[in-house]
């Protein structure tokens, strides 16, 4: 399956195909014609497909960095050690970076393509659920701060997008759950027919046999938002259904204890209570989303006080001259962005 993400100048195609790690080297030479590609991976992630991917680049001059998997190595401490592996692997602006990894070698590989040097080609070959319906397509990469989570980043766009989904037979069942949060986020937002297709099945295991179908449905619907709103100004933003809070909660226990997956399941069910109560919300909605939390293996409460959360909820990048912007569902499958402030969060309760 191709999609092709039209954006003019930043246009670029992405494939899903099982099996499609073993020929990235037949679709990488499509859009690069340079001669030195540096992969970007983590110690999880390249024992396992390194190789493989190294293999078909046998025409170019490779070389690798292996770095630390897990959020805290999404830092900007990280950033001087990729620039001087780069730098001693001589990467020149004609060169490529393959960002291949989950979310976090995603994120940073490419904030690192889109500053060294002003900046150098990029592919994404994404090898986490979470990264192939979501992070890896639209072009934002980031790193965190101390002070939260993706606060220095832009938007840098890729030549390609490889998406893989038999790499997802070696993930442990966590990164599958973690996956879900993001797959359920769609069926939320934009597709009550995917959402009802998620909810039909009583495990991921029941869902499997659909899997590339519906990681090539969430792929369209995130090409679709961002070719109308580059840039996270305006329809864009219903991607974030749920992260508001979700960030809050990963960075309250420094990225430690919830995946983002599972921080967005909790954001996703809790800001949908709170609509409800204040009628902004369709009645129901939020035991439907935490019944589909359930079948994938997310929760949908992290026991913290609300007041814990809303200081962070300050810096949030949605958070504009004091003015807020929610996204809620008006249904399951139909959401649209609620401009408030903190005061929507006011809660005595827990998370």
């Amino acid at each position: 399956m191709k999609l092709t993400v039209s954006l003019g100048d930043n246009s670029y195609p992405i494939y899903i195909e099982n099996g499609i790690l073993s020929e990235c080297g037949k679709y990488i030479s499509q859009v690069f014609k340079g001669t030195k590609i540096m992969i970007i991976s983590d110690d999880n992630v390249f024992p396992l497909y390194g190789q493989k991917v190294m293999d078909t680049l046998a025409d170019y001059e490779c070389a690798s960095l292996v770095l630390p998997h897990g959020e805290t190595t999404k830092s900007f401490s990280s950033l001087p050690g990729i620039y001087s592996a780069l730098l001693d692997a001589k990467l020149t602006r004609s060169d490529l970076i393959i960002a291949l990894g989950g979310g976090v070698i995603g994120d940073l590989a490419g904030f690192a393509a889109s500053t060294y040097l002003r900046g150098i080609r990029l592919v994404q070959i994404p090898t986490t659920i979470l990264a192939q319906v979501d992070s890896s397509v639209g072009g934002k990469v980031a790193v965190d701060l101390p002070r939260g989570k993706n606060l220095v980043g832009a938007f840098y766009h890729p030549k390609l997008v490889l998406i893989d989904p038999d790499v997802l037979d070696t993930l442990p069942q966590h990164f599958i759950s973690d996956g879900m949060g993001e797959v359920i986020k769609y069926g939320c937002i934009w597709d009550r027919a995917l959402f009802d297709r998620l909810c039909s099945r009583s495990s991921f295991e029941e869902l499997k046999p659909d899997l590339t179908e519906v990681i090539t449905r969430c792929v369209d619907i995130k090409r679709i938002v961002v070719e109308k709103d580059q840039f996270d100004l305006g329809e864009r933003i219903l991607l974030n259904f749920g992260h508001t809070l979700a960030h809050t909660i990963e960075q309250h226990f420094h990225y430690e204890r919830e995946s983002h997956g599972e921080a967005v399941g909790i954001g996703m069910y809790q800001i949908t209570k709170i609509a409800e109560e204040k009628g902004l919300t369709a009645p129901g909605c939020a035991e439907q989303i935490r019944k589909a939390l359930e079948i994938y293996g997310l929760p949908s409460e992290c026991g913290l006080p609300m007041t814990d959360l809303t200081g962070a909820m300050s810096l949030d990048k949605k958070n504009l001259n004091g003015h807020l912007n929610v996204v809620l569902l008006k249904e399951i499958g139909d959401s649209y962005v609620y401009p408030t402030d903190l005061s929507f969060f006011d809660s005595k309760g827990t998370v």
